[in-house]
């Protein structure tokens, strides 16, 4: 689709080879006989071989089946595909194996705004999984059962998801910042046994009294029998038990051997409209995806490694790929612009961080802050930069090489909830390109597909994923028959994976993700992105954020409006429209002019900082707002009273205005 893009890190000889994807090659040729030309003939192996793939991931990383599987994989099907049949073990387990190596070494760094800071060594970790599950055992909780939480991202909520799954019970997590509504509407579906909740917390310097919501959500969950609370704001618990007081038993770590399909997780869709769809994962595909992403984010346990998430988000579950390859995790918790948005960077500082990771969101509020860590603080332990959660622009990418690190890996990915996983990514192998991704990961069979479902090089198309995962959904909960699994994936191209987001895979195998493709813009016959224009129109200074839908009527030409947040000293004269009109003009074309440029305080984002494309266009299509989002679901949702407002506005227009 464009030129090949400009290269802004190379590795060197010696960092390539020191990575533990050179490693694993090294492997594959002494251990199986097997040689590559490059990273491409080892990925093409890796998606046609996928047996003796996985079974090679299996034997490298050293996973522990207490009863050996039949074989790797039943039948090659989607959805449906049994992987490891037989086969028996432990997430938790795994999780917790650099206790038995380096027991005082630490295994978590917590910085919280509620409780400050603090660090836990392997061996106070261990113990602490272990005393939980030994009372989460004497409360009744049984394998599958469900444990439900209400915690921020501390130790806290680390501690009693391993515990969860050492019993074989089944985990669920939100965060505090969600409305009742939201989590209710996660809880009830999953009829949880047990809840552990935080009843308050401090963020950006106000303390949040959370215990009002405490007080609906176990009155709306019927099938609870006990709750674990974490005072903060109250003094005493009442009918319910202290967190503190689940941390003192002393025992051996009795980690209870699970199918390989036992339910670890249930996840959630964002929920933004429609019920949230209850994502159910197992313990052994979790555990191969993560360690496989291991290798594409070159992890060890001499790392020091951090993801900006909040609970509520996927990528909380995504920092078990680090612990899990014994690094030290450390653990953010608290308003990640508080005093200033230099704050998180002065955490990545203080710790000596190696590999760090956050949102496209937070970096390109970083580049509007205008700062430049690398000028005020000691990044030398910085190796690596992850980012995900929507396509980092190629102005994102400038940014970290200048005003961050210049001798830095930068490695966005791209992947989902729904496979807790990454379909594209990073590899510490391979030159960094501005805007484009390194690579497709191991195992992972991504295409780019046209409409009839023929594969594109070179050309933006859907990403689709041809062979099973380990990690693809089980089944999502309550869903009997399947059905409302098959309609979120499998409608599109039978038997193979439809993601949702426009991808091009790149001639040299890089790949580009455009946005989500029900999120489409066209113009005219011509298709694009949403994330092309947002490029061109965030590149701006005067421009802080922004939002484009394209609303097609029966029978009328398309109508596109691009809502745009500026800067705070700023005004929406003509003289910035023209800016905006000539911006996406030259670096985008002229057919993609918005017909109309509206001023908003927010962008709709949810929970985990995506822009409700899709729930705006459908509320500017005419559709009840209460119906195609759900406010307790969103990071902001007073930003709809910007919308809502002009639909009204809109709708009262002539239909020839």
């Amino acid at each position: 689709m464009s030129d090949a893009r400009p290269v802004l890190w190379t590795p060197t000889r010696e960092q390539a080879d020191a990575t533990r994807m050179a490693a694993f090659t090294r492997w594959l040729k002494d251990k199986k006989g097997l040689e590559f030309a490059n990273f491409n003939a080892l990925w093409t192996w890796s998606t046609t071989e996928i047996e003796d793939f996985w079974s090679a991931i299996v034997e490298y990383f050293d996973i522990r089946f207490s009863t050996p599987p039949e074989c790797v994989l039943k039948e090659r099907v989607m959805p449906g595909a049994e992987w490891f049949p037989g086969a028996r073990l432990n997430f938790a387990e795994h999780m917790l194996r650099q206790a038995e190596k380096t027991p005082d070494a630490t295994a978590l760094i917590v910085q919280s705004e509620t409780f400050g800071t603090s660090e836990l060594s392997w061996r106070e970790l261990s113990d602490r999984v272990t005393s939980v599950a030994a009372h989460l055992k004497r409360l009744g909780v049984e394998q599958g059962d469900r444990v439900v939480a209400i915690l921020p991202n501390t130790e806290t909520a680390l501690i009693a998801c391993l515990a969860t799954a050492s019993i074989g019970a089944i985990w669920s997590l939100c965060a505090p910042d969600m409305g009742h509504v939201a989590i209710l509407d996660r809880f009830r579906q999953i009829e949880p046994k047990l809840l552990i909740v935080q009843d308050g917390y401090v963020h950006a310097g106000k303390t949040i009294d959370k215990r009002a919501v405490v007080d609906t959500i176990r009155a709306g969950l019927p099938s609870l029998t006990a709750t674990i609370l974490v005072p903060f704001v109250a003094t005493e618990t009442g009918d319910m038990l202290r967190w503190s007081d689940l941390l003192s038993d002393k025992a051996a770590p009795d980690f209870v051997q699970v199918p390989f399909d036992q339910p670890l997780w249930i996840v959630y869709s964002s929920g933004t409209t429609g019920s949230p769809k209850p994502i159910v994962q197992g313990h052994g595909g979790v555990l191969l995806e993560g360690v496989k992403q291991s290798l594409h984010q070159d992890l060890s346990f001499e790392d020091r490694f951090c993801w900006l998430t909040s609970s509520g988000w996927i990528m909380w579950n995504a920092q078990m790929v680090a612990l899990g390859q014994g690094a030290t995790v450390a653990m953010f918790d608290g308003a990640p612009n508080h005093p200033d948005m230099m704050a998180v960077w002065r955490f990545v500082s203080d710790h000596r961080l190696t590999f760090f990771g956050a949102g496209a969101a937070f970096v390109t509020a970083c580049v509007k802050a205008g700062i430049r860590p690398r000028d005020a603080l000691d990044l030398g332990a910085l190796r690596a930069i992850g980012v995900t959660g929507s396509p980092l622009t190629a102005d994102g990418y400038d940014w970290v090489y200048d005003a961050v690190k210049r001798d830095v890996w930068l490695a966005p990915f791209s992947g989902g909830t729904d496979f807790c996983g990454a379909f594209v990514g990073g590899n510490p192998m391979l030159p960094v390109r501005a805007g484009e991704m390194q690579c497709r990961f191991l195992g992972n069979a991504v295409r780019a597909f046209d409409d009839e479902g023929r594969e594109l090089v070179g050309e933006v198309g859907e990403l689709v994923c041809t062979e099973p995962l380990p990690s693809m959904p089980l089944y999502f909960w309550g869903d009997r028959d399947g059905q409302r699994l098959h309609d979120s994936y499998f409608d599109a191209y039978p038997g193979v994976w439809r993601h949702g987001d426009w991808i091009e895979i790149t001639p040299e195998g890089g790949a580009v993700i455009y946005g989500r493709s029900d999120a489409t813009i066209n113009r005219r016959g011509l298709r694009l992105g949403s994330a092309e224009i947002y490029q061109a129109v965030e590149s701006l200074p005067e421009v802080l954020d922004s939002l484009v839908v394209d609303l097609e009527y029966l029978g009328q030409a398309s109508f596109m409006p691009l809502f745009v947040v500026l800067a705070p000293d700023q005004e929406l004269t003509d003289n910035i429209r023209d800016r905006i009109r000539e911006s996406i003009r030259s670096t985008v074309s002229a057919r993609f002019l918005p017909d109309e440029i509206v001023r908003i305080r927010e962008v709709p984002r949810t929970l985990s900082g995506k822009k409700l494309e899709v729930p705006v266009k459908k509320i500017l299509l005419g559709h009840d707002t209460a119906q195609v989002v759900n406010r307790d679901s969103m990071a902001n949702p007073d930003s709809l009273d910007d919308i809502v407002p002009y639909a009204a506005a809109r709708a009262a227009k002539p239909k020839d205005s």
